[in-house]
């Protein structure tokens, strides 16, 4: 009893080209925009990024660690912020230049590997400079989309598939 395996795929050639067909368009309908996303999507990304900027600024200030803190959606982003009011603005300008300074240092700790290049670094001064863009960013979000928080992610077709719903 032998199985003529190329029987079996022509018969089921359109049932396997539907469902690539349905995986297809479902993957272009849901596509997230790139680094030029919507207004919300970068206030977002760079609120995230403030959060944890914060958390590592907190555990900075309880022991001397080695991490650099984040700045990948402000640098994305940084040229295309002139819809946030001006004030919010250049409270980010300075917090992601003290964050760049502060990463600078904690380079040169590690390729040198030594704790005198921590010295210089004054979380007190950052740690309310994060909280004031924190606020001003979840302030512009409360004004513009009426919440604070991002809106739910819809579930897709390979969530319901792989059980991450």
């Amino acid at each position: 009893m032998a199985i003529d395996i190329g029987k079996n795929v022509s018969e089921n050639l359109p049932f396997i080209l539907g469902a690539i067909a349905i995986v297809a368009v479902q993957y272009f309908l849901r596509k997230k925009h790139g680094p030029g996303g919507s207004q919300q999507d970068m206030v977002q990304n760079i609120l995230v990024e403030l959060k944890l900027d914060a958390r590592m600024a907190e555990a900075f200030s309880l022991k001397w660690n080695t991490r650099t803190m984040m700045t990948t959606s402000w640098r994305l982003y940084r040229e295309k912020l002139d819809f946030l009011p001006r004030q919010v603005q250049d409270d980010l300008d300075d917090t992601f230049e003290l964050i760049e300074d502060y990463n600078q240092q904690m380079t040169s700790a590690k390729k040198f590997k030594t704790n005198s290049y921590m010295a210089g670094v004054d979380m007190d001064k950052l740690k309310p400079m994060l909280a004031r863009c924190q606020e001003g960013l979840e302030q512009w979000l409360l004004l513009t989309t009426g919440s604070r928080n991002p809106p739910e992610k819809v579930s897709g077709m390979f969530d319901d598939l792989m059980g991450k719903r």
